[in-house]
């Protein structure tokens, strides 16, 4: 007997692998994947099971913990953002190398439209740099069934498997049909060949040829998968690729059925003989796909100058943003024009009704009132400088405080900082979070601890990671120890409560730690505005 749920694409995941035997759930938050380890922490079955699923100090560690759990036989999943997937990049790709023991899905979610990121790299790529399996869903109900194969193909092939998400995806409900038996937990085992998990030159030698061997495997595995099919049509001037999300536009183009073969793809590696009947069949082939053009490029191929494939490279669909129904409505509008069902279909602007307003820092905010006296400071300084960092508070870019210069990734306010400092700049100050700083911060406050680079560290810290919605910080209660920990000098780590009353004070203390001729570390403290109303309610 099944049950029905609404639930995110998150939410699916989340407990489509609770119910496939999970053993424990690594991740650090990052908006669109946040809520996979929210739903496993808040799961009635992650207490009667000990589940382990607490947020790590950031990605690299998730993978690095999740890979642990692997090596003792029991099934985990390590979920981030496409940009944590760079953090988590030396584990991922070696992880690939030492292979997986017990079922291991690593979880990125991609954010086409930047809605909430700096960019919009596609993971996809980074499976395949890697040799990993990769399953890409296109609904809801795919993503709970999913969870569940991805641990087989897992231990089937002793390797990762990569589940890559969108935003769109994983923040929108649907129906899902669930078991409503769990499947037991993986007993502890160990590796059939350990020297695989030491990545010394001669055995990472004899691993690499059986990871080339097993990913020829899940090449073959693709071709049969019950997420990879091909749907004949009838008419043959276009053929059509589509994987994951994108398969719902192509649906929602043609209600009455598309008139074109398809294939569809969200399993990989791709399923070659699959597309080479597609292609032996038809005139050309449209390619759909969220992200990048990471099917496009390998069906198109360098040498290719037949003018058959089209889609984000040859401009049918915009190489830029999310795809829309009406994005994929124009490609094929612009391919076939004498397709009656696209003729009558008009394709309307964007609305105009409602505008986009920017995002800005919550009234009550302590990093509000950290910049306020930053700023005035920075007034009496010629050529100040500000390094910011990925938070809540790189919202001090926008007006009114206009107060920072760069954000590039998490902890680079801090080496960026540095790196003017030792060009000459004067003041080069740093702000960064203490959900940042313990994430990425802490090596970089160690290169300017020892060298005693004439900068400011501004650490603001409002006991949570508050911008994706009040997780737990792992610093919370220990910045200034640990700021110590590392050497720096105790006479220039400081401690300031981040209150309008005591802007003068925040001033005083800013101006002499800027005219301090090393480095200097200020904590400037106050709970975000958010979690003390939640903490408030609590209590009563």
């Amino acid at each position: 007997m099944k049950t029905k749920h609404l639930l995110l694409g998150d939410e699916a995941l989340a407990l489509g692998a609770l119910n496939a035997g999970l053993s424990g759930a690594y991740a650090y938050p990052g908006t669109p994947s946040t809520e996979i380890l929210e739903f496993v922490q808040g799961h009635p079955l992650t207490r009667e099971r000990n589940i382990h699923s607490h947020w790590s100090s950031n990605e690299k560690t998730a993978v690095e913990e999740a890979l642990g759990m692997s090596f003792c036989g029991k099934r985990a999943i390590v979920s981030m953002k496409h940009v944590g997937m760079n953090v988590a990049a030396d584990a991922f790709v070696n992880g690939g190398m030492t292979g997986a023991n017990g079922g291991l899905l690593v979880i990125g979610a991609d954010d086409p439209s930047m809605h909430s990121s700096q960019n919009e790299q596609d993971s996809r790529f980074y499976a395949q740099f890697a040799f990993v399996p990769t399953l890409e869903p296109s609904n809801q109900q795919e993503c709970y069934d999913m969870a569940r194969h991805g641990f087989e193909l897992s231990e089937q092939l002793g390797i990762p498997v990569l589940v890559r998400l969108v935003t769109r995806l994983s923040h929108s409900r649907a129906v899902v049909e669930t078991e409503n038996e769990p499947m037991p937990q993986n007993a502890l085992s160990y590796p059939k060949n350990p020297r695989q998990w030491v990545l010394m030159p001669a055995n990472s030698r004899e691993r690499y040829r059986q990871l080339l061997k097993d990913f020829d495997k899940a090449e073959q595995l693709s071709e049969t998968s019950p997420f990879n099919s091909y749907t004949d049509g009838a008419d043959k001037r276009l053929g059509i690729v589509v994987t994951g999300l994108a398969y719902n536009y192509l649906m929602e183009t043609f209600p009455e059925g598309c008139p074109f073969p398809v294939v569809k793809i969200s399993q990989y590696p791709l399923p070659k003989k699959m597309i080479g009947k597609l292609t032996d069949e038809c005139e050309a082939v449209l390619v759909i796909e969220e992200g990048q053009p990471f099917v496009e490029t390998q069906l198109r191929g360098v040498l290719d100058r037949t003018g058959r494939i089209y889609g984000k490279l040859s401009g049918e669909l915009p190489r830029t943003g999310e795809l829309t129904p009406d994005s994929v409505r124009k490609a094929f509008k612009t391919l076939c024009p004498s397709l009656e069902c696209i003729k009558e279909t008009e394709i309307l602007p964007a609305s105009q009704v409602t505008k986009p307003r920017p995002p800005a820092l919550c009234q009550g905010c302590g990093h509000r009132d950290v910049y306020g006296a930053l700023n005035d400071v920075l007034k009496e300084y010629e050529s100040p400088k500000v390094f910011g960092d990925i938070g809540c508070y790189t919202l001090g870019y926008l007006s009114p405080f206009n107060a920072i210069d760069t954000c590039l990734d998490m902890g680079a306010s801090i080496t960026m900082a540095k790196g003017a400092a030792d060009a000459g700049q004067h003041p080069a100050v740093a702000i960064i979070g203490d959900s940042t700083f313990t994430h990425s911060g802490m090596t970089g406050l160690l290169d300017a601890i020892n060298e005693n680079t004439p900068m400011v560290v501004i650490i603001s810290d409002n006991l949570t990671t508050g911008m994706t919605g009040g997780q737990d910080s792992q610093g919370t209660g220990k910045i200034e120890q640990i700021c110590l920990g590392l050497g720096a000098h105790p006479d220039h780590v400081r401690t300031i409560d981040s209150l309008p009353k005591l802007h003068d004070d925040m001033m005083k203390l800013f101006r002499e730690e800027i005219d301090y001729p090393g480095l200097s570390v200020i904590v400037a403290r106050r709970e975000c505005i958010q979690t003390a109303r939640r903490h408030a309610a609590k209590k009563k």
